[in-house]
């Protein structure tokens, strides 16, 4: 994490009024929060503000109303659900900029927490404008970030703010970059990465950063298919890129210069079609039959993925290695995510994952809360496995 980032759990928060920027950005059905997950991970940064003394604003986005109201992605139904998990009433305004937000601002109490409504039912919020975030920031003395998972966009809400107010990092925030540096920067070797998800042409700018970085990169789920093809091999009706075939070939060629060990399937899970529980068979990954598609890595190749686990110190992993939203397409997945959740709990392996569907494949793996550190992020997490920095981080290293 850039050291010149401040955490708010080192400051003296005693009567100011702290801005925090969380991401309630939670899936919803008919006005009831259907994942707590994001609530709950903004608890101790909260929790720290509470007992310091400090008012508490806490405001966020959640869908994309496009720049104006629209009851479908209003914030009200969280008050119900804060309120239950934090213990205390919650303040909430109608507007995050109008005069009644400014005025429950002032009127709050030490301990007391407003959340404020949806940011982007303002479309200056996207655009960065400046003197909207002069007005999301008035009545406050601090900013803190604790949204990771948003911190990929440039943002009134999370870069322009910090024109007006000083910013600091809040708990989750620090937890999420903490994690990342530890794999990327400072990893124990031997290190490898786990990519997974169906289209390299999504993750090619990742893979050319992970193998400059890596030990051994394992490549699973359908973007496998195309660099089993740039080895010449011929994958029946799996999903593959034609037009990633050569890329595929580029980093291949790449990783070996750079000692990065690249491992693909060695057999597959086969079948004529993409449904559940049909028929299925395992075969060599260079046996694919011309009317049948991989749709999940094989037991040979899950032994030998397994074997790499025990041998190294420390696994990135992003994205499932097979279909396995759709039975029996996630054994792979669910049986590689015990091996790497045994490891870690007997601390032989240091486990972060995050990203896409990572977060909602492990949690079907039942080991959802046994790696060392699962990210809330899903753009903000692929990009900084990209190496690039993020601009609402960056503003941060840049406040004074």
């Amino acid at each position: 994490m850039p050291s010149l980032i401040k955490n708010i759990i080192n400051e003296n928060v005693h009567d100011k009024t702290v801005l925090i920027r969380a991401d309630l950005n939670i899936p919803m059905s008919n006005g009831k929060i259907l994942d707590h997950t994001r609530v709950e991970r903004l608890i101790p940064t909260i929790n720290f503000l509470k007992s310091s003394g400090a008012r508490i604003v806490i405001c966020s986005h959640l869908g994309r109303p496009k720049g104006k109201y629209n009851k479908d992605y209003t914030l009200k139904p969280l008050v119900k659900i804060l309120s239950n998990i934090l213990e205390t009433n919650i303040h909430f305004s109608n507007s995050c900029v109008d005069q009644e937000a400014l005025d429950i601002k002032k009127n709050l109490k030490a301990g007391e927490i407003l959340l404020l409504e949806n940011v982007r039912f303002h479309e200056e919020e996207t655009k960065n404008d400046l003197s909207f975030a002069k007005k999301l920031s008035e009545g406050c003395d601090i900013f803190v970030n604790d949204a990771f998972s948003c911190s990929h966009r440039a943002h009134a809400s999370l870069h322009a703010i910090t024109n007006f107010l000083p910013g600091y990092s809040g708990v989750l925030l620090d937890q999420e970059m903490k994690a990342l540096t530890l794999v990327l920067s400072s990893p124990i070797k031997p290190v490898a990465a786990l990519v997974g998800g169906a289209k390299i042409s999504t993750k090619i700018n990742i893979i050319q950063y992970l193998i400059t970085k890596m030990d051994y990169l394992i490549i699973g789920g359908a973007m496998a298919n195309t660099f089993l093809v740039a080895q010449g091999l011929d994958v029946g009706k799996s999903l593959f890129e034609k037009d990633s075939v050569s890329v595929a070939k580029s980093i291949l060629n790449k990783s070996k210069k750079l000692n990065c060990e690249i491992i693909l399937p060695i057999d597959v899970v086969v079948s004529k079609s993409f449904e559940a529980r049909g028929n299925t068979k395992i075969v060599s990954s260079d046996m694919i039959p011309l009317d049948m598609m991989a749709l999940d890595v094989g037991p040979k190749t899950i032994q030998k993925i397994g074997f790499i686990f025990h041998n190294i110190k420390t696994l990135l992993w992003n994205g499932p290695l097979g279909a396995f939203e759709l039975e029996p397409f996630g054994e792979g997945t669910f049986s590689l995510a015990k091996t790497a959740s045994s490891l870690t709990t007997s601390n032989k392996l240091v486990t972060v994952a995050g990203g896409g569907d990572t977060s909602s494949a492990l949690n079907k793996a039942g080991v959802g809360d046994t790696f060392t550190y699962i990210s809330s992020a899903g753009g903000a997490f692929l990009e900084w496995l990209e190496g690039i920095e993020l601009p609402a981080i960056s503003v941060l290293s840049n406040n004074k």
